[in-house]
């Protein structure tokens, strides 16, 4: 199998060396042929070379100079070393030169961006380096000789090898061979049916596949890895990347590299078209919708980035609608200000605003908020290299003149106000939310939709999770009065222009909805039914986190106090998060805090492994805050629109837990009725949206789903009764478990065994979305047939589950799911990892009544050891190999017993442990043992020997072979033909039997490659 696999894995290199080669004209080495220090992870040769004919301005001390540096980056971490490099990359190295006797600064170039043509593009597989350890890289993509992207591929037939373990295989090489990172623009991983791009700072749900190769057409086809290389690897696409999509960001202690996606890219790539058309035209360059959570900010910033590079005389104005947006955003841009090359500004008022745009006649980027246009009528700069970037695109930055009611005068909008203070300004809009109907007169500001991006798009993208809904409106017992109050509630919430009369009343009506759902029995049923709900479905999920949004500050207040009157013990777990008032009663202050305060509270809810778990907002933190594993909503709160959709939108973010659990989805616990709203809302997204969005309801999907996936799992275990997992006693519960692994462990059962893998798995999903739908005993049975499944990847080949982390991970799920207190132990009270020459595990192997299970343990373990073997003893290896395979093939043909299978399994096992004590019985090291069988291997060899030359003969072997070998000698044809004839000459010393010479030459020669590969410590 080992074989099998090396040749699946090294065919689809050779694919991929085809395509760069042949259909991306890149050149290609093999990196067993460059002759090279080991300890360089560049290609110096190529990289002097580019560097000379890139910067033929440059004298040769200034290259000498500029080279020196790039080639000894390593004082800081590597992130540090990173970002000076990719700095280096994007704008250039400053080198000294001698002018006319002085030293003048100049920019020795890395990249030529104008021409990618002329830059050398080449990818090398096998690419060796050694640091803390030696590592070879399956490919390297290297421009001018610099290594920008490593690729660690995986076998697309090998089920197990994954893109899982690619992606751990990377972070790995981060750790052993930094400096080969220092270079690196991104990493991809691929097993040819997933292939994914990230960045060293990116977690492996932040790994993103790239699935367009012109931004026209999204590619919808599996395994679809060309379209990712062709899309990303054209030589002008790939400068175009390193230069303006890749960016540092550093918040709350922690740097990250940021990679654009596609949709980024190529919606970036429209806008800048539009751009240079409305700057000509008639300055509406138009509206660029993003859902939440695609990465919009940083749209924003790789947009600006582009605006300075190719229109360096462009001014750029960023208008926000909220106080804490323009921070929030002010805070992404200054974040990324080296990227950017400009500082950002934020005017403090209109008047500041003009001051800063008539101090600069070119350049600069300014933050405003849209409420600043309205303090004036004259024109702040009639300048026409002025770009006006608006974020949330909204009916508050619109509208023409109108009679304002309440005043009893006209009314200028926003966007007129806007327009009169720059009147030759070019306007973009970015949204996360669809313009609605009302919002047409956008049009008249924008210009139509430059790129969309849907919620669809996004998901089926991994860049956001579904949202679903969950009513429990009911729960709370509120009479007609308060329903009708609530319905009348959301029709009023975008209520522009409204007479005095309207608004009076509008007013008067949210006041008497503030009283009934702050009634104190309202909020003791409220805060019962969140912490019920809470506590039983969603505080084990993920890191528990989870957002309450009250109507009001008051209700905020009495839902807190009410919460902590309940769980007294919860002062670290659930905190207030808004902003004070002057009018604020006295005892509320200890609970909100002032600014640096609620700082903390973000900092702290964003740790995911924090005490705290729950905040309780009103606006606060409902836009622009991103916590992605927060997985919860409850909403006590009427909303719509876009504000409806910006709120819910919190849950939305990708996340992994740290043992592997992903979320499946945000949920949105609804209080007050905002179904209908809902609705509404997605009225104005894609008809693909609306058709997969449009009734969040889990009820109506997840559950629905949960039962499909129920039905099918109960199928698989036909035959088998499990009911003793709904029995109080846990030893019938651990029963029921085993039994069933048991049950699925038996040949015949191979295909159901997959089906159940496959379909519990989704199970396991649904069932973290619609929990608190389901009754006890339901609940048991998801928690019965996860546990169950989590069993079973421990006993497959695959599984990367130990036993503790099984027991944990079913106690937890028992105690969560149906009520005890014990954890049980499938596997007694052992606290090691299974062993294969543990006697007291032998023994229980022995005693099992599940056969078929004993079977699957004894399998695993063996084949385990036996490929820790080969590495440093491929003939014991082989031996016990074949007795395996024979044994297990008789067992699946029917020709033995469980019972017959079983005893010869350990009667191997056995011998392997006899095998493995007599390693050093003739006072041998294993490493010389190995060689000691590798020579005794042609039958009748070693009896022409005594012990004391067979010995001498092995030991003269390892150290003529350790003393003669070089870096990668073993891939080296000239290496390995140097070790055949040292092998030969020792062999004919010790007159070793002519007709036994050329087997042995063989078999030392197959133990010397894994003995390298083992020494290398190379993946």
């Amino acid at each position: 199998m080992a074989d099998d696999k090396k040749f699946t894995e090294d065919a689809y290199e050779q694919a991929l060396i085809a395509l760069f080669r042949d259909e991306l004209g890149y050149k290609y080495e093999c990196g067993y042929d460059v002759e090279r220090d080991y300890k360089e992870p560049f290609y110096r040769a190529d990289l002097e070379a580019s560097l000379r004919r890139l910067n033929p301005d440059l004298p040769a001390a200034a290259l000498d100079e500029g080279i020196k540096q790039i080639t000894t980056i390593n004082e800081g971490t590597l992130e540090q070393n990173n970002e000076k490099f990719t700095k280096w990359m994007q704008d250039g190295v400053e080198v000294t030169l001698k002018l006319n006797g002085e030293d003048r600064i100049a920019l020795m170039q890395l990249i030529d961006y104008a021409h990618p043509e002329r830059n050398l593009f080449k990818v090398v597989n096998q690419w060796t380096v050694e640091e803390y350890k030696k590592k070879r890289c399956d490919m390297v993509v290297m421009v001018n000789g610099l290594p920008f992207v490593v690729m660690e591929l995986k076998s697309a037939t090998a089920e197990d090898a994954t893109i899982d373990d690619a992606f751990l295989q990377i972070k790995n090489y981060q750790q052993s061979v930094p400096t080969l990172f220092s270079y690196n623009a991104f990493n991809v991983i691929s097993d040819m049916s997933e292939t994914k791009a990230g960045t060293i700072t990116a977690k492996q749900e932040r790994y993103m596949e790239w699935k367009s190769v012109d931004g026209e057409h999204v590619t919808t086809l599996v395994a679809d890895y060309r379209t990712f290389f062709l899309g990303m690897f054209q030589k002008a696409r790939l400068t175009d990347i390193l230069q303006n999509y890749i960016c540092f960001e550093h918040k709350d202690g922690k740097t990250s590299k940021i990679l654009a996606a596609y949709h980024q890219y190529f919606a970036v790539g429209k806008a800048m078209v539009r751009t240079h058309a409305a700057v000509e035209g008639n300055g509406k360059i138009g509206v660029f919708w993003h859902t939440q959570g695609s990465g919009k900010s940083f749209s924003m910033v790789f947009y600006a980035h582009q605006l300075v590079q190719r229109l360096p005389e462009v001014t750029i104005v960023v208008v926000t609608d909220r106080n804490d947006l323009d921070g929030q955003l002010f805070g992404q841009f200054s974040r990324c200000k080296d990227f950017l090359r400009e500082k950002p500004q934020n005017a403090q008022g209109r008047k500041d605003l003009g001051d800063l745009l008539r101090d600069r006649q070119s350049g600069g980027i300014f933050f405003t908020t849209i409420q600043k246009f309205e303090e004036g009528d004259s024109a702040l700069s009639d300048r026409r290299n002025i770009i006006v970037m608006t974020d949330e695109a909204h009916r508050s930055q619109y509208g023409d003149e109108h009679w304002d009611a309440q005043s009893q005068r006209m009314k200028k909008g926003y966007s007129q106000k806007m327009r009169e203070a720059l009147p030759n300004a070019s306007f973009i809009g970015f949204t996360g939310t669809p313009i609605s109907d009302r919002d047409r007169d956008t049009e008249e500001v924008f210009g139509d939709y430059i790129d969309v991006y849907d919620m669809s798009q996004a998901v089926d993208d991994g860049a956001t999770r579904p949202i679903y809904y969950e009513s429990r409106v009911v729960n709370l017992n509120l009479d007609e009065d308060a329903m009708r109050l609530l319905n009348g509630e959301f029709d009023n919430l975008e209520e522009e222009g409204a007479t005095k009369e309207q608004i009076r009343k509008a007013k008067q009506e949210h006041s008497r909805l503030e009283v009934l759902l702050g009634e104190d029995a309202t909020i003791d049923t409220l805060v019962k039914d969140i912490l019920a709900h809470y506590e039983q479905n969603r505080a084990q999920l993920l890191t528990g986190k989870a957002m309450i949004v009250a109507l009001t500050r008051g209700i905020a207040i009495k839902i807190y106090r009410k919460m902590l009157e309940l769980r007294p013990d919860w002062t670290e777990k659930v905190k207030v998060v808004m902003s004070g008032s002057n009018q604020d009663p006295a005892d509320w202050q200890p609970i909100i805090g002032n600014e640096a305060y609620r700082k903390e509270l973000a900092a702290k809810f964003k740790d995911d492994n924090g005490p705290m778990k729950i905040a309780i907002v009103r606006d606060m933190w409902l836009t622009g805050f991103d916590v992605p594993s927060l997985a919860t909503m409850y909403v006590y709160k009427p909303m719509s629109g876009h504000n409806l959709m910006q709120a819910i939108a919190r849950v939305n973010r990708v996340f992994q837990a740290d043992d592997g659990e992903k979320k499946e989805g945000g949920l949105i616990v609804d209080y007050v009725g905002i179904a209908q709203a809902l609705k509404a809302a997605m009225h104005q997204y894609t008809n693909r949206d609306r058709r997969r969005f449009g009734d969040p309801d889990i009820a109506k999907t997840a559950l629905v789903k949960w039962k499909e996936e129920m039905e099918i799992c109960r199928d698989q275990l036909h035959g088998f009764d499990y009911t003793g997992f709904f029995e109080p006693d846990n030893t019938k519960r651990a029963l029921a478990i085993t039994g069933g692994a048991n049950f699925l462990s038996s040949p015949a059962k191979e295909q159901a065994k997959k089906n159940f893998m496959e379909h519990s798995a989704m199970l396991h999903n649904a069932t973290t979305l619609c929990r608190s739908l389901l009754d006890e005993r339901l609940r048991a049975e998801a928690c019965y047939m996860d546990a169950l499944r989590v069993m079973l990847l421990k006993l497959s080949q695959k599984g990367k589950i130990s036993r503790h982390e099984i027991n944990k991970r079913i106690g937890d799920l028992l105690r969560q799911s149906v009520k005890t207190d014990g954890v049980i132990n499938l596997f007694g009270d052992r606290q090691l990892e299974f062993s294969l020459f543990d006697e007291a595990f032998i023994q229980e192997i022995k005693n099992m009544k599940e056969r078929n299970l004993a079977v699957e343990l004894l399998n695993k373990l063996m084949r385990e050891k036996i490929k820790q073997q080969k590495k440093t003893n491929v003939i014991q290896s082989d031996l016990f190999s074949d007795m395996l395979s024979k044994s297990l093939s008789n067992y699946l043909k029917g020709l033995l017993t469980n019972e017959e299978v079983i005893a010869e399994l350990l009667k191997i096992a056995e011998q392997m442990k006899k095998a493995e004590e007599a390693g050093s019985a003739p006072g041998l090291s294993a490493e010389e043992k190995a060689f000691y069988d590798a020579l005794s291997t042609p039958e009748g060899v070693r009896q022409a020997y005594t012990d004391e030359q067979f010995v001498a003969l092995t030991k003269e072997l390892t150290d003529v072979l350790h003393r003669n070998r070089t870096i990668d000698w073993n891939r080296k044809e000239s290496a390995r033909a140097k070790m055949r004839v040292m092998v030969k000459r020792l062999l004919k010393k010790y007159k070793y039997p002519p007709e036994g010479a050329a087997k042995a030459l063989e078999t030392v020669m197959r133990q010397c490659d894994h003995w390298a590969d083992n020494d290398e410590n190379v993946e």
